[in-house]
């Protein structure tokens, strides 16, 4: 996706920052200060104003002294703090970028169980 036509909420940025200013506005993206991060595990959670997002990895933690249990530990590495409307547009852009790809390469089961390839 090129920087300058981001899809957010299925308008332009552009079209977005204008509704939201009143007015014309030119888009710039500086991505000097970005960094790249992977996750596997996400949490929310929201105040009146907020809503918090956590990001980071599932681990599976096996306790020494107990190797038949074994744990599995939330390493959050980052969090974003979003208003209520940066939240909904991005909700809205995230199913409609899983739409495309679904309907591009078939359905995402989220039941790990069902996944499982050569399982009765």
């Amino acid at each position: 996706m090129a920087k300058d036509t981001a899809d957010t909420g299925g308008k332009p940025v552009e079209q977005q920052a204008r509704e939201q200013t009143g007015q014309q506005v030119r888009l710039r993206v500086d991505e000097r200060d970005m960094r790249a991060a992977y996750a596997n595990a996400f949490r929310t959670n929201g105040s009146a104003e907020e809503v918090v997002l956590d990001f980071g990895l599932n681990q599976v933690n096996v306790a020494a002294d107990q190797q038949d249990q074994s744990e599995i530990v939330f390493r959050v590495t980052e969090r974003i703090i979003m208003n209520y409307y940066s939240a909904k547009r991005l909700a809205i852009t995230l199913s409609q970028l899983i739409r495309r790809h679904e309907e591009q390469f078939g359905e995402l089961e989220l039941d790990v169980t069902k996944r499982r390839k050569g399982d009765s």
